[in-house]
């Protein structure tokens, strides 16, 4: 039973332990909440611990079993979520001061919902960047999260406390959302596994967003079963969310075994193979060789995707704060405000622009999936910056940090592509995350291939915790 108490156990195995009467999910909550009590000081994952939930909720779950019911698939399962979504009788925060003092939501977000109904046990909120706004959770308010793997590293972001709590097996699946590779980036810096999925394809419901038109919310794992167990749960149609696709329910986790066969698999070419440091084009060049992948795919004008989406997240992002920003500038974090500012002043002509080259952008990557499936490239330029460093050099030049963590993942969440991060461990090294992307609504795929790599030990996410 003590196995299945320990933090290098993943969400199938606790669930099926758990249903299967090897260990209780109060245990299971006991021994996360002790994992969480001993290490989170250091680390800085959690901003709430919801204990007393917990346990109820792990009760809960027990009493089904002892009644013959089917508890559900997660059953058991401890998880924790970005402090954006709500949890019911919790201000949902948002990362910032602001919002401490708004009243608490009455129900939970759609996606904690749909766990709980699965049988999953929640455990608390989860550090961020202000209002989804960064790429490292160097949190003014609610102080940095520290990178598992190395303390003076940082988690990335904006859900590097999501990140940082599956790393370092304080909790085995958490949920984050991704604007412009906010799941994409922590994952890669902590060397876990994260799922972007379809724009659309997870509901926002309860979710306090940042762009609207680019948010994404998803889950983070160590492993492929465990990212497709949480997508089988999370994914299907809400009329709560406005941008929520009709499509129906998608199961996944039993097609994993189908693995990479049949799927035609590009290396993507051009701006992802330059601005970077070698560590990562040498993660993308073993991932691409584990799958006998060659063919090398060129994604039009991304640079200048890149540049659109910045457009884009500067003006939703700033107006959907422009009344704080009027009335209490000073209380937001001085990492995020700037460039909240910077946001409102934005030109209308500039807007209007990005939206049309966004329109004919994903016109030019439906030609792209037509002659290749997953797309393989870096998820960032680098592997986790230290705190507070400033600025990195790709390609010679010295560049700011922060704003430049995304260089790889902004093309992609410009228009809503599902993407896997695969997590590669080199001994000696800090981890880096190669992406694998798909077509719209082809998750199924991205979990497959990603269950190849780790099946073939090209990928990995073990436990790493001080």
């Amino acid at each position: 039973m003590t196995d299945f108490l320990s933090g290098e156990q993943g969400a199938v195995a606790i669930a099926g332990a758990v249903k299967s009467g090897r260990t209780t999910a109060v245990a299971v909550a006991q021994a996360a909440l002790s994992r969480i009590a001993a290490a989170d000081s250091t680390l800085n994952c959690f901003t709430a611990v919801t204990a007393e939930r917990a346990l109820q909720e792990a009760a809960a779950v027990d009493s089904a079993i002892g009644r013959g019911e089917d508890p559900g698939p997660l059953a058991g399962v401890p998880y924790a979520v970005k402090n954006l979504l709500d949890i019911q009788g919790l201000p949902t925060l948002a990362g910032s001061v602001i919002r401490a003092s708004a009243a608490a939501p009455e129900r939970d977000a759609a996606t904690v919902a749909a766990l709980r109904k699965a049988g999953a046990v929640l455990l608390g909120a989860l550090n961020m960047d202000e209002f989804a706004y960064g790429f490292t959770t160097e949190n003014s308010h609610y102080g940095v999260t520290k990178n598992p793997h190395d303390l003076s590293r940082v988690a990335g972001g904006s859900s590097g406390g999501s990140a940082a709590a599956v790393a370092a097996g304080l909790v085995p699946l958490t949920l984050g959302s991704d604007t412009n590779g906010s799941i994409r980036v922590p994952s890669a810096f902590c060397g876990v596994f994260g799922l972007k999925p379809t724009y659309g394809r997870i509901s926002r419901r309860g979710a306090f967003l940042f762009v609207g038109s680019l948010d994404h919310i998803g889950p983070f794992a160590r492993s492929a079963e465990d990212l497709a167990a949480a997508f089988d749960v999370l994914n299907g149609p809400d009329p709560g969310d406005p941008v929520c696709s009709d499509l129906p329910q998608e199961f996944c986790l039993s097609d994993l075994t189908k693995g990479a066969e049949g799927l035609r698999i590009s290396v993507a070419g051009g701006y992802f193979m330059k601005q970077g440091e070698p560590a990562v084009f040498e993660a993308v060049t073993a991932v691409a060789a584990s799958l006998s992948a060659s063919h090398v795919v060129e994604l039009p004008e991304a640079a200048r995707a890149r540049a659109a989406a910045y457009v884009i997240t500067a003006s939703e992002g700033g107006n959907h704060h422009l009344n704080d920003l009027r009335t209490q500038a000073e209380r937001f974090d001085p990492l995020t405000r700037s460039r909240f500012l910077a946001g409102t002043l934005v030109p209308a002509a500039w807007v209007s622009f990005a939206q049309r080259f966004r329109t004919w952008y994903r016109e030019q990557m439906r030609e792209v999936f037509k002659n290749t499936d997953v797309i393989l490239a870096p998820a960032t330029p680098c592997p986790a910056i230290r705190a507070g460093q400033e600025t990195i050099v790709l390609d010679g030049k010295t560049m700011p940090s922060r704003a430049n963590l995304g260089i790889f993942s902004q093309p992609i969440s410009f228009i809503g592509l599902p993407v896997v991060t695969v997590p590669v461990h080199v001994p000696g090294r800090m981890p880096v995350g190669v992406q694998l992307i798909g077509a719209p609504y082809q998750e199924a795929k991205l979990l497959r291939v990603a269950w190849e790599l780790q099946s073939r030990g090209a990928v990995s996410a073990p436990v790493s915790c001080p």
